[in-house]
C-alpha cells in the first residue's frame, strides 16, 4: 500500500482528477475533450469519489478491492441461487476467485475488478432467463441494464454482452428468443445508443482514443495467441469440464452455449495489440466467466456420463472421493496463489522524477514522454504523450513528428528504450518498429533543440529511461541536478538504477 500506481493505472487517475476538479474530461487542462481513460464509468466513479474528499490512491484502490470482494459474494450467491450449487462448489469457485489476480490488480490500481463484477452480474442475470420461474419482463431488464453498466466500464464489454445475449438466446424457446431481443436487446441498442451519440458528440469520435493507436483496423494474430494463452492459464482447472462437452449430442447445445462467452472474450483481442496488458488483466473476466459456466455444464456431463450421486456412495468411496477432490483442489488454488503473486511491481524511479517536477507544475512547463502515466500524473505538467494513446493527432496520424514536436514545445523529452550510450541500437530496428521510430524522432528533435543529457538511467545498459531538459529553461541547472541525484529505482525488480550517460555510470 505504499507503493506507488502502476505506470498504466496512472493515466486514467489524470483523467479522473481533471474530471473531479470540474475541468471536463481532458488529458490538459483547457484543452479538448479526449477519452484516453477506456474505463470510462470508473473513471467516473473514482472522479465522484475524489469530488468527495477521497485521495485519488485511496478512491481508487477502495473501489477496486471493494469490487473484488463483491465479486466473490455475487459468485458463491448466484452459483446457490441461479445455478442450485451445492455448498462446496460455490464456495470453492468463489475461494478460487478470491484467490486469484484481482487483488494484486487492486494494488497495481486498476480498475479491471471492477470491470470484472460487471461482468459477473450480467452472466448470472442472463442465466436467470433460462429458468421460466424468474422470467419476467423485470428480469430481461435487469440483465439489459447490467449489459449496459459493463459496456460503459469498459469499451469491450458491449462485444462480451453481446456473446452473452446470444449464448442465453440459444436455450430459450423461441417466443422468448423474440422477448430477449425485444426487450434486452432493444432497451441495451436504445440506452447505449443515446450514450454513443452523447460520447461521439462530446469527444468528437466515437471510439476511445487508444483504439486508433492500438487497434488501427489491423489484425493482431500476436495478441489473440497471447490471449489465448493467458485465458487457458486463468481457467486451466476447469477445462477438463468444457473439454468434455462434445461427449454426446444430448446437450451439446446447451454446453456449447456456456462456452461461448469464454470462446469470445479470449478472441476479441486479435482486434487490438497487447500492449499495457500487466498481469493479464484483459483476460481476467475470463476467469469469472469459467467459474459462473462449469457448474452447468458439469451438471449436464454427470448425467450424460452416469456418474452416481453422491448419496449412493458408501462412506469408504465419499471419504476416497473427498481425498481425491482435495488433493486436486491444492494442486489448483497452489498455482493459483503462486500465479498471482507474480502480478507484483516495485518503487519506480519516474515516480520520484515525476514528484520532483510538481515543484514546477505552475510554470506551465511540458514534458513529452514515451511513458504517460506517473510523470504526468504526478508532475502536474502539461503533457504531451508522444505513443499517442493520450494524444488525438498523434493517434490519428500514425506517429509523432519533429514538426508536431517543434509546434508543443516540451521543457523536458523523456523516452524508454532498449539501448543507452554504452549499448548502441541495432541498426536493423529502424525500419519495421514503430516504438523505435517514435524514440528516433524524439532523439532528432533534442539534438536539433539544444537539450541537455539529464541521465540515462537502467539496470542494465541495454533497457533504460531517457532524460532531456531544454537548455534555455531557467530552471535547466536544477532539475538536471535534481535528476541526476535522485535513487532512482527500476519498476521490474526495485533495484536502484544507474545513470549511463556517461561511460563509467556517474554524472559530470
Amino acid at each position: 500500500f505504499d507503493i506507488s500506481p502502476f505506470e498504466d493505472a496512472a493515466m486514467l487517475m489524470r483523467y479522473a482528477e481533471h474530471l473531479a476538479q470540474g475541468l471536463g474530461i481532458v488529458w490538459n487542462a483547457g484543452e479538448p475533450p479526449l477519452d484516453g481513460a477506456t474505463d470510462f464509468l470508473f473513471m467516473v466513479i473514482v472522479a465522484l469519489a475524489h469530488r468527495l474528499g477521497l485521495s485519488m490512491e485511496v478512491a481508487v484502490r477502495s473501489i477496486s478491492i471493494a469490487s473484488h470482494m463483491a465479486t466473490v459474494l455475487v459468485i458463491y450467491i448466484g452459483m446457490r441461487r441461479v445455478q442450485s450449487a451445492g455448498v462446496w462448489a460455490a464456495f470453492l469457485s468463489a475461494l478460487y476467485f478470491a484467490a486469484g489476480p484481482g487483488l494484486f490488480l487492486a494494488a497495481a490500481y486498476f480498475g479491471t475488478p471492477v470491470f470484472v463484477l460487471g461482468v459477473a452480474c450480467s452472466w448470472l442475470l442472463g442465466q436467470r432467463l433460462l429458468n421460466p420461474a424468474t422470467r419476467s419482463a423485470l428480469a430481461y431488464a435487469g440483465f439489459s441494464l447490467a449489459c449496459l453498466l459493463t459496456s460503459l466500464i469498459r469499451p469491450e464489454g458491449v462485444l462480451i454482452s453481446l456473446f452473452m445475449m446470444v449464448a442465453i438466446a440459444i436455450q430459450l424457446p423461441r417466443p422468448e428468443v423474440r422477448r430477449l431481443i425485444k426487450l434486452s436487446g432493444g432497451l441495451f441498442a436504445v440506452l447505449g445508443g443515446v450514450y454513443f451519440l452523447w460520447r461521439w458528440n462530446y469527444f468528437g469520435h466515437p471510439l476511445p482514443n487508444p483504439f486508433y493507436k492500438k487497434g488501427g483496423g489491423s489484425l493482431y494474430f500476436g495478441s489473440m495467441r497471447a490471449s489465448i494463452r493467458s485465458s487457458v492459464s486463468l481457467g486451466l482447472p476447469l477445462l477438463p469440464v468444457f473439454l468434455l462437452i462434445f461427449w454426446s449430442r444430448q446437450n451439446l447445445r446447451t454446453n456449447l452455449a456456456f462456452v461461448l462467452p469464454i470462446v469470445g472474450t479470449t478472441l476479441i483481442w486479435v482486434l487490438l495489440s497487447d500492449e499495457m496488458n500487466f498481469a493479464d488483466r484483459f483476460q481476467y473476466p475470463v476467469l469469472a466467466l469459467f467459474l459462473l459456466s462449469w457448474y452447468p455444464v458439469a451438471r449436464n456431463l454427470a448425467t450424460e456420463l452416469n456418474i452416481p450421486d453422491s448419496s449412493s456412495l458408501n462412506r469408504m468411496q465419499k471419504a476416497a472421493l473427498g481425498l481425491v477432490i482435495l488433493f486436486v483442489a491444492f494442486l489448483a488454488f497452489d498455482r493459483q496463489i503462486s500465479k498471482s503473486r507474480e502480478a507484483t511491481y516495485h518503487r519506480d524511479g519516474r515516480y520520484d522524477v515525476a514528484v520532483m517536477l510538481s515543484r514546477y507544475a505552475d510554470r506551465g512547463y511540458t514534458i513529452a514522454t514515451t511513458e504517460a502515466g506517473l510523470l504526468p500524473y504526478y508532475s502536474k505538467w502539461r503533457a504531451i504523450d508522444t505513443w499517442g494513446l493520450n494524444d488525438r493527432w498523434i493517434a490519428e496520424n500514425g506517429e509523432i513528428t519533429v514538426e508536431y514536436l517543434d509546434q508543443q514545445r516540451p521543457d523536458i523529452v523523456m523516452w524508454h528504450e532498449f539501448f543507452s550510450p554504452l549499448s548502441p541500437p541495432p541498426l536493423e530496428r529502424a525500419a519495421d518498429d514503430p516504438w523505435f521510430r517514435q524514440v528516433m524522432t524524439l532523439q532528432r528533435y533534442v539534438d536539433q533543440g539544444g537539450f541537455v543529457l539529464a541521465a540515462v538511467y537502467g539496470v542494465k545498459p541495454t533497457h533504460t529511461h531517457y532524460y532531456y531538459v531544454r537548455s534555455d529553461l531557467p530552471e535547466r541547472d536544477e532539475i538536471v541536478a535534481a535528476i541526476r541525484s535522485m535513487e532512482y529505482r527500476w519498476s521490474a525488480n526495485g533495484e536502484t538504477g544507474v545513470n549511463f550517460a556517461f561511460a563509467d555510470g556517474k554524472a559530470e
